[in-house]
């Protein structure tokens, strides 16, 4: 699995951070998802390997603009590249209403449909056909309702369970091959195999929360038991954070690690940094301060994400940059 960052600041833009935008993949896939889309992201897809119009589906986490401001431009964009292909909006409501307005304002006519899913009209987690992934919704803490999306693998090749087929008297050959591919056969004897019968898990599918805005980490405690990934904003340090005030609203370093270690989460992305933090660590302050407030806290592999970062989750579990 693939995580690619487009944009990594929060509220604006700064000459080197555009805002929320990451895109997911599955390994050796042209097809991929976008959570959220700040105004900008389709330049900045333009300095990547990805296509609009492979794009299978845009999942908002929330309605604030920094979030979702670059939806309108990124659609005509799509249109004016040819695409055809019906495209999944996965958002609050109010992203809806939004985007109903701009074509109906702005006279922008789509040659492919929209197709919308309301976030909150979900149970838990949903499944589509034309989405390469598992994905499930966790409702979080901010000033308006946000979300975090929980992408999961499907469709993993399961392995043959060799003990149960030599107890079964079923000989090495053939058939072994189009049990694995899940067909059922019947053996010279008469007896009718199953392939499910004789198929096992490879192993767990890999999961990767991407959250949005959100105070309050706990609230992925449950989803975090079984993902290998946390990619969650970390606006400010905790000082900052304190002094900015009470209001549900975003995460310090120090929560989200503290939260990250407590549920032994394997791999941390931090993201969604508030321009105040330079990239320039001669100056203060940085983002260097918002890196060690979370290895104060933090002892799995941490990484700070920038615009254009990529990130490779093996089957393993382990996360490294590209």
């Amino acid at each position: 699995m693939e995580i690619v960052f487009l944009g990594t600041s929060s509220g604006t833009p700064t000459r080197t951070r555009n805002v929320s935008a990451i895109a997911v993949r599955r390994d050796n896939s042209k097809f991929w998802s976008l959570v959220d889309c700040g105004e900008g992201t389709q330049q900045q897809i333009l300095r990547t390997n990805l296509a609009l119009n492979s794009l299978q589906a845009i999942f908002i986490t929330h309605v604030h603009g920094d979030h979702c401001y670059g939806l309108p431009g990124l659609l005509a964009s799509a249109s004016m590249a040819g695409r055809t292909d019906p495209l999944w909006i996965i958002g609050p409501p109010e992203i809806k209403v939004f985007l109903d307005a701009v074509q109906l304002n702005t006279q922008l006519r789509l040659p492919y449909s929209l197709r919308f899913i309301c976030t909150e009209d979900v149970a838990d987690s949903f499944t589509h056909q034309d989405i390469d992934f598992d994905v499930e919704t966790v409702a979080l803490s901010h000033r308006v309702p946000s979300f975090a999306y929980v992408f999961s693998e499907k469709n993993i090749q399961p392995k043959l369970d060799v003990e149960k087929l030599q107890q079964a008297g079923i000989i090495q050959g053939p058939l072994w091959g189009r049990i694995q591919q899940g067909e059922d056969s019947t053996l010279p004897d008469g007896r009718l195999i199953q392939a499910k019968n004789f198929l096992q898990s490879s192993r767990s599918p890999r999961k990767i929360i991407i959250a949005g805005d959100n105070d309050t980490p706990g609230l992925l405690a449950e989803c975090a038991k079984t993902a290998q990934v946390l990619v969650h904003e970390s606006t400010y340090t905790h000082e900052v954070a304190i002094k900015v005030g009470s209001e549900p609203q975003h995460s310090s370093a120090k929560i989200v690690a503290q939260f990250a270690d407590e549920c032994a989460i394997e791999n941390l992305v931090l993201t969604h940094f508030s321009p105040r933090y330079q990239d320039n660590v001669a100056y203060s302050p940085s983002i260097a301060d918002i890196e060690a407030e979370a290895k104060n806290f933090y002892h799995g592999n941490l990484f700070l994400a920038k615009d254009f970062d990529i990130f490779h989750l093996d089957k393993m579990g382990c996360l490294d940059e590209i």
